[in-house]
Order: structure tokens, then sequence, then C-alpha cells
């Protein structure tokens, strides 16, 4: 132990402490100080090695691939929303629980995500609505989308619920070729 790693607490106990070893900042002239916790330097450099790398709120997203279509399994939807706040996307939300149909799930997934009157109420207008008039529409900066409570019912069968991911999964696509990240996540009820 060097000289200077050992000071005395003359405030208290009178006995030598051991005080952590912090090189001086290049460039930084070292100054004496009786009690280092309380050296500034000392605290700038407690201070930069409690700050996270990487924000809380991109916590979620780590290692979902920025364009996908997965199930929405262990991300909560409000986990999700502030992702997409912090990372400056935009949020779609779609509750589909109350759907009987595709007509309904149509009519739900555009009234939710605010489509203009015109939107054409089937999948392929589903399907050019969620990229090229927002493409054209100019910068995006990403989407995330949530699909919660996907019916399973005899006017929307499995084959109906596979569509509709396909829509979803087409899309991602479309964006992953233009380099911006379209994740979605759903749900069936």
């Amino acid at each position: 132990m060097t000289p200077d790693a050992v000071h005395t607490d003359q405030h208290t106990t009178g006995r030598a402490h051991r005080a952590p070893l912090i090189p001086p900042l290049a460039g930084c002239i070292p100054q004496p100080c009786e009690k280092p916790e309380f050296c500034g330097l000392y605290k700038e450099r407690v201070a930069e090695m409690q700050t996270p790398l990487r924000k809380d709120l991109e916590t979620p997203l780590r290692g979902v691939r920025n364009n996908i279509v997965q199930s929405i399994r262990a991300f909560r939807v409000q986990d999700l929303q502030d992702a997409a706040t912090a990372l400056g996307h935009h949020f779609l939300y779609a509750n589909l629980a109350h759907a009987q149909s595709k007509q309904d799930v149509l009519d739900l997934i555009a009234g939710q995500f605010t489509f203009p009157a015109h939107f054409g109420t089937n999948f392929d207008a589903l399907y050019d609505y969620m990229t090229d008039p927002l493409h054209k529409s100019g910068p995006q900066p990403g989407f995330i989308v949530v699909l919660e409570q996907i019916p399973a019912t005899g006017k929307f069968d499995k084959e109906a619920r596979e569509q509709l991911l396909d829509i979803f999964r087409d899309a991602a696509d479309y964006w992953a070729d233009r380099k911006i990240p379209f994740r979605c996540f759903y749900s069936f009820l």
C-alpha cells in the first residue's frame, strides 16, 4: 500500500482507512485531499460509473430485431409504448378483443390506428396503408405496433389470423428494405 493510499480519519476514530485509488484524469494536476470520498474528481468518477450505458426505456427491446412480427409474450404494452416514446418511434395499438369477423378486425384496426375515412377495409388496403402512404409522407423514425387479443372465432379462424399477421410481416419487410425499424407484437384472445 502506498503512503497516499492510507489516510487518517481524524474526525471520528483516528484510525487509518484505505481510500480507493483513482488515477487522475489526463491533464489534471492531483491536489491533496483530506478525505478522498469528498474530492470532486472522486465524485465525478463515481457518478460516471453509476450512469447506465443504455437508457432504461430501451431495455425492453434489447435483443429484439428491428423488423419483426412476434408474440408479445413477456412484454407489457406500457413498456413497449414507453420504449417507442424514448426511441421517437410511432406507437400503434389495437385491441381486437371485441372483433368477431375479418370486417370487425379491420374496422377496429382502422379506428384505433386512426386511418382516414377513405380506408378500404380489406387486407390489401391494410398493407397499402401501413407502407407506401406513410413512406411518401416524409421521413419515418420507426414503428412499434401492438395487436392485442386477436380473435379466434368461426368467422375469424386460424387462416384469417395468419393472413393478418402476414400483412404485418410484409410491412416489416417493406420497412426493413428502407432501413426503418418496424416491430409488431401480437397476442391471441
